[in-house]
């Protein structure tokens, strides 16, 4: 199906018709479609679960990758990337989103926000700028015609391989500016493979850097030099923070876990602000030779360094070696959440954890269902009110993007 091509729904002929009949009477375009969208809208808080992609809808075989923020106005934005080609992380692949005014209960019309034209444009990592309220979104990029594989060998070009990018929405995720490259900041030289989240920046809230956007990131690195390896192992992977003091205008690499022993191999990572101030890091661990599939570490100054290295969390023993997600809801005795699938032989069976002492120890909350399960991402929809949008599916677990909400957890 071409990306130009779109279905027409019951809910698009409810809008053309609402349209129409205004147009008539000389009313706008704008009102008759908040009408027709008012009408189809459950009221806010009454759904349990949505749906805002679908594999194969949209003129995309496969949405993957799922991230989200909310705006200031109580919009939800959630973004994935919409692989053109197939499945598979190599290619033609943009960046969309889909916006609910509703607290993710119904969607508005899939929108491109970083168009791959063959490449591959992908790892969304939102985030809302306190100071200005603009969406703050990083993304990165590769030529279409290279793989995750060739670029940690180090045989594609610099131009091919991956490479950092920033965008800014200023009307409420409706729209963002071109990308615009912020490599040189964000990558050092030797660092071959690189990712921004997948999932949710954080703004800090409180102590002596608050309003600092920190984006949780990986990479891998080059073999040292007369090293028989290709940088193809996984212990060259790692994760480090990328921090901004000025609402995303300029960037810096804060921590990097550059152990590269094989031990532990952080790979995709996740952050959430402590009631103390202190930053947790959550990373999957890339195949390391220490038993468990994740990994934690706390910061206590900002994103700057680690306090120690990163260490498996015993208690989330049931994830396997996928992304996850993780975040603090408020208050002072609010839980830090954590979601990822809970089979650790296989991507299935998605569950929501929660912590109370900080990220030492995880307990069960909920498990959604048994069904196939990958990615996932938190997202503070209100105050009271949290969602989880997850890859899922019956058959395999990237047939759809699936947001389930939690109340007063």
């Amino acid at each position: 199906m071409g990306r130009n091509m779109r279905t027409v729904t019951a809910g698009a002929l409810l809008g053309l018709a609402a349209t129409a009949a205004l147009s008539a009477t000389g009313g706008g375009v704008a009102q008759a479609q908040d009408q027709a969208q008012d009408r189809e809208r459950p009221p806010r808080g009454r759904c349990t679960t949505s749906v805002p992609f679908v594999s194969g809808e949209g003129g995309y075989d496969t949405y993957r990758i799922p991230a989200a923020v909310t705006t200031p106005r109580g919009t939800v934005v959630a973004f994935a990337e919409g692989r053109v080609g197939g499945a598979g992380d190599t290619g033609d692949i943009d960046v969309v989103a889909r916006r609910s005014d509703d607290g993710g209960c119904s969607w508005g019309p899939l929108s491109v926000v970083a168009a791959g034209q063959g490449d591959t444009r992908g790892n969304p990592s939102p985030v809302v700028d306190p100071a200005t309220g603009r969406l703050v979104l990083l993304t990165t990029y590769n030529s279409g015609e290279v793989t995750e594989d060739e670029i940690m060998r180090g045989v594609a070009r610099p131009e091919q391989s991956r490479r950092a990018f920033v965008q800014v929405s200023t009307d409420d995720g409706r729209s963002f500016d071109a990308p615009r490259e912020i490599t040189a900041e964000a990558k050092l030289p030797h660092w071959r493979w690189y990712a921004t989240g997948p999932g949710h920046a954080i703004a800090l809230t409180h102590g002596p850097h608050a309003g600092r956007l920190v984006v949780p990131a990986n990479h891998s690195a080059a073999p040292p030099d007369g090293s028989p390896d290709t940088g193809r192992e996984a212990k060259y992977y790692g994760s480090h923070a990328l921090l901004s003091d000025d609402g995303g205008a300029t960037w810096r690499i804060g921590y990097v876990d550059d152990s590269y022993d094989g031990a532990v191999n952080a790979n995709e990572s996740t952050v959430a602000q402590l009631p103390d101030g202190r930053l947790w890091f959550s990373a999957r661990d890339q195949n390391g030779t220490v038993a468990g599939n994740r990994l934690g570490a706390w910061s206590s100054d900002g994103g700057g360094t680690l306090d120690g290295p990163y260490a498996v969390v015993g208690s989330l023993g049931d994830v396997p070696v996928v992304q996850a997600s993780t975040l603090r809801t408020p208050g002072a005795a609010g839980p830090l959440l954590f979601s990822g699938p809970s089979d650790p032989a296989a991507r299935r069976a998605m569950r929501l954890w929660r912590s109370d002492d900080d990220g030492r120890t995880f307990a069960p909350v909920e498990t959604l269902s048994a069904d196939p399960a990958a990615y996932s991402e938190l997202v503070q929809l209100d105050r009271r009110t949290v969602g989880l949008l997850y890859e899922t599916g019956a058959d395999g677990p990237y047939e759809r993007v699936v947001l389930r909400r939690f109340t007063d957890l």
